[in-house]
């Protein structure tokens, strides 16, 4: 109980009462009880009509984050431990890099004056720039983008513990190599992509970074009614009324997702539900469609000359494939970046040199005053996610205790909610206790969404610990805490630093709660490069994006030079 009691006393302050206070103002019309706003939202067509929009926007980038990400989340696992690092280090680089970061790179490739549109017209495919932004293909293809890592690594952490040596057993009784993945490999596979899918289109579900800089007004998500209604009209009912329509489709996915497959598949655990095949005629019917698909593999494998193929090593398609694949998710910030340093503005290609952009920024006391904000802010919520995150981990792995399953939940709430909703109801609550514009209010928001990030990577890499080696520092005189500072604590030491990082990514990166809690003076960097953002789109918010491109260059480089020093 004390190993959780931080936790719950952090979410049901700082999560549920909000959420709780937002649900109790959408029944309220001018201090009295009334389903007026509910009316409003349900009886109006055009709410509707976003509401949709949102679900399909999010539906189709889902669906194109799971199919391109599954052939690079399938290399790294059959990968060497070795040669997956480099992989992962690109994949990583463009997770870690921020949503406004990724935003704006799409806006110079995709801008009148942007690398497509020069490129079409210098191939002689268009004789004038070309309409490419404020559309609903280029809110899907950044987004996609931006959530491509998010579903590779989410799916990776199932494939990881899949036994290759089951389709190796498949093809040694007669199957051919389509079959063997097929009907071996992609069922133990299923459970991974549906928790990516599951983060994908629950992430992308309370997204307005993208809608609302590369999107036109027919491509408005809810998130965005619930910020014009709070930002613009202060109608906290009718805003609260929207959040809690969006939370229950939220909320229906998970339950949908919890009843089918099982959260513990999002941990990378293997759930009993996914293992039961019914006989029924879905069951027939998925069967035929897979026996189908390994008919047809095999098939286009026989139309390429035959060789003898190392096994574990992979088909070069596939690595061409996922190569093409990691070049477009980090090409678009990388053209960014000799921008940053051009003397002719945003157009491309590039034309002189320059560093004023860069003098501008550091010399700007605004920006300097944004960047140490966000950086204290970041390092007091990876200290106080992790003083809270790892207890419950170590309490998931090692505690012998009924319910798991629930306080995994409750710990995933976070996840669940919309960093919209979460920011909405935090802002209500900081404005009645006076809390608005301090770090404070950023430390304990940002802690709330990173806890539920540093449970998950503390437990992975408590489920590869052998506790026999802590039985044998005991045997020989250790006390339980002795053994935690002398033993585990330097064996799982680089996991916990990374978890510390994603936890202060998670934080440095933040806009949502940032846009809510702080302002002027006070803004923090995402926050700045936001508001400069809306305004106007200069160079200098390309150097700025360069800077912090760089930035999470140097962690990741960081992170990996402890791994391997620690290996």
């Amino acid at each position: 109980m004390l190993m959780v009691a931080p936790l719950v006393l952090l979410l049901v302050t700082f999560l549920i009462y909000p959420f709780a206070q937002l649900l109790y103002l959408s029944f309220q019309v001018g201090g009295s009880f009334s389903l007026e706003n509910y009316q409003r939202l349900l009886g109006t067509p055009v709410y509707l009509t976003v509401m949709m929009l949102t679900l399909k926007i999010s539906l189709v980038t889902t669906i194109c984050a799971v199919i391109a990400g599954y052939p690079i989340a399938y290399l790294i696992s059959i990968t060497p431990s070795a040669k997956k690092g480099r992989i992962l280090f690109w994949i990583l680089l463009s997770f870690w890099t921020s949503f406004l970061v990724r935003a704006f790179a799409w806006i110079i490739l995709l801008g009148r004056n942007g690398v497509v549109n020069k490129l079409m017209q210098a191939l002689g495919i268009t004789d004038a720039p070309v309409g490419l932004m404020y559309n609903f293909g280029a809110v899907v293809i950044s987004m996609t983008h931006a959530l491509l890592p998010l579903a590779v690594l989410t799916m990776l952490s199932v494939m990881d513990n899949i036994d290759r040596n089951l389709t190796r057993a498949a093809s040694t009784l007669g199957a051919k190599p389509g079959m063997a993945f097929w009907k071996v490999y992609f069922p133990l596979s299923v459970p991974g992509v549906t928790a990516g899918a599951l983060m994908v289109f629950v992430t992308a579900i309370g997204f307005f970074i993208f809608p609302a800089l590369l999107g036109g007004r027919r491509e408005m998500m809810i998130t965005q009614i619930i910020m014009e209604q709070i930002i613009q009209t202060m109608n906290w009912g009718f805003a609260s009324a929207v959040a809690v329509l969006l939370l229950t489709v939220v909320l229906a996915v998970f339950v949908i997702y919890d009843r089918t497959v099982g959260l513990s598949t999002m941990t990378g655990e293997s759930s009993g539900k996914v293992k039961r095949r019914g006989k029924g005629i879905l069951s027939r019917a998925g069967d035929g469609v897979l026996t189908g698909l390994g008919h047809v593999s095999d098939a286009i494998i026989g139309l390429f000359p035959r060789r003898r193929r190392d096994p574990d090593k992979a088909p070069r398609p596939l690595l061409g494939f996922v190569a093409a694949i990691l070049i477009v998710m980090t090409l678009p910030v990388i053209l960014m970046i000799p921008l940053s340093f051009a003397d002719s503005g945003l157009n491309w290609p590039p034309q002189g040199f320059t560093l004023r952009w860069y003098e501008q920024v550091f010399n700007s006391p605004i920006w300097m005053s944004a960047l140490t904000r966000s950086i204290i802010v970041g390092l007091c919520t990876g200290v106080l996610a992790m003083l809270i995150g790892t207890p419950v981990a170590f309490l998931m792995v090692r505690g012998q205790m009924k319910g798991k399953t629930a306080l995994l939940a409750f710990t995933l709430l976070p996840v669940v909610m919309p960093n919209m909703i979460l920011s909405v109801g935090l802002f209500y609550l900081y404005a009645r206790i006076g809390l608005v514009g301090t770090n404070l209010s950023l430390i304990i928001g940002h802690t709330v969404i990173a806890v539920p990030y540093v449970v998950l990577t503390v437990m992975s890499v408590l489920r590869n610990y052998d506790t026999r080696l802590d039985l044998a520092a005991q045997s020989l005189g250790a006390t339980p805490v002795r053994t935690l500072r002398l033993v585990t604590l330097p064996i799982i030491g680089t996991g916990m630093i990374s978890a510390f990082l994603f936890a202060f990514t998670i934080s440095f990166d933040e806009l949502t709660i940032a846009l809510f809690t702080s302002g002027g003076m006070s803004a923090t960097l995402p926050k700045q490069l936001w508001d400069e953002v809306s305004l106007s789109i200069s160079p200098l918010l390309a150097a700025v994006s360069t800077c912090l491109f760089l930035f999470v260059t140097v962690l990741i480089c960081t992170a990996g030079l402890l791994n391997r020093r620690k290996k």
